[in-house]
């Protein structure tokens, strides 16, 4: 087998193949921002295997933990920060729905490749994400996490959203409190409309732009994140504080814990447990349906849908083709809507999965996700040369 540093000479070389086959004024991103982009994307391939940071011109990182101000309590944040780089970009990249939050090892992994390649960045712990809620109180701490580290850099930063984090991170964008402290907004896995994703969790069955109706299997633990948004429609009153406790467990993946804490439920919801731990999705189909159909406010407040024409910042758009738990066609739906001088980039990838690298992907499908990597690493660039007053 290759090995890593074969793997990226490789690589290397067929991203300046292609750079010769195009003519110097319309390569965009540079060949240097491709190659550290091929990098970024084999350390994340290959994290077992470390190359010395020298031999991939990449900087020493220094962490920190510290609490920024919002307008409720005070967020907790981890800074990633490169050694002796002047006028460094900025990003702030926010997890996905697990209950790490800015702990979780991938997320970790991302951040460090980020920093190591010159970029100050930020992460930013949101409660309710890492409880399984998606909250109009987790776009507020996204945009306070882009006002901080935007004061700290004096300039503008981008955002980086993994999963409903990326819809959130757009949402945000188009808040006249945040959207001038942001350069760029990168949405991975991202959702338009969240009520059409729930729907899809529930049935299996999405929408495309193109009014086609698309048919998969959904992850398993999407209908359990929706039970667990609406306790009370499954379980008796008595009975939600126990059945919290044991669907938060299983979404933990802590399975025997979760079956204990069943037992301390009545018949009708150890029945009910007993169907969600055998993963009998139709068992709760009808009743979440209702509770979406009867709350449209509730989701409308956390989906971009219908805000895109608004906002005035770059986007770049990554989804994986057979992301189960946010379908790609939600990317299309945001494509659709985003002001076409404002979409930078719409990648539809199998080298990605909902946002983790993986799948088995070609060596053309590779080349797109470096040449991705890289456009967002040239808008990181091109905000940290420009002073945050500015720019527009």
């Amino acid at each position: 087998m290759p090995t890593r540093s074969a793997r990226l000479l490789a690589l290397r070389g067929s991203i300046l193949l292609v750079a010769a086959l195009i003519p110097a004024t319309l390569f965009y991103p540079t060949i240097a921002e491709h190659a550290r982009a091929a990098s970024l994307l084999l350390q994340l391939e290959d994290s077992k295997t470390r190359i010395p940071l020298a031999d991939l011109g990449t900087y020493v990182v220094d962490e920190s933990r510290t609490t920024i101000p919002s307008d409720r309590e005070p967020i907790p944040v981890r800074i990633y920060r490169p050694r002796f780089v002047t006028n460094p970009g900025g990003m702030v990249i926010v997890h996905g729905v697990h209950y790490l939050g800015i702990d979780e090892p991938r997320l970790v992994a991302f951040a460090r490749a980020m920093a190591a390649r010159g970029i100050v960045v930020l992460t930013p712990q949101l409660s309710d994400i890492a409880d399984y809620k998606v909250t109009p109180g987790s776009t507020d701490a996204i945009g306070f996490a882009a006002h901080d580290l935007s004061m700290r850099l004096g300039r503008q930063v981008g955002v980086l959203g993994l999963s409903f984090s990326g819809g959130l991170a757009l949402i945000a964008a188009t808040d006249p409190r945040f959207s001038s402290d942001m350069a760029f907004v990168v949405a991975v896995g991202a959702h338009d409309d969240m009520a059409r994703v729930s729907r899809f969790l529930a049935t299996g069955q999405i929408q495309a732009p193109d009014g086609k109706t698309i048919t998969m299997l959904p992850h398993e633990y999407g209908a359990l994140v929706l039970v667990y948004s609406c306790l009370e429609r499954f379980f008796a009153p008595e009975d939600i504080p126990a059945a919290r406790d044991a669907i938060r467990l299983l979404l933990h993946e802590d399975i025997q814990g979760a079956k204990q804490k069943a037992t301390q439920l009545g018949p009708a919801g150890q029945e009910r447990m007993r169907l969600l731990f055998a993963r009998q999705r139709e068992s709760v189909r009808k009743e979440l349906l209702a509770a979406i159909d009867e709350n449209p406010e509730r989701f409308s407040e956390v989906s971009p849908h219908g805000r895109m024409p608004h906002i005035r910042v770059p986007v770049l758009l990554l989804h994986g083709t057979g992301d189960e738990v946010v379908p790609a066609t939600e990317s299309l739906w945001l494509a659709q809507e985003i002001p076409h001088q404002y979409l930078r980039a719409v990648l539809i990838s199998p080298a990605i999965t909902h946002v983790d690298v993986g799948g088995e992907p070609s060596l053309l499908d590779k080349l797109a996700l470096v040449h991705f990597i890289a456009e967002m690493l040239h808008e990181s660039n091109v905000s940290a040369a420009q002073k945050h007053a500015e720019t527009p």
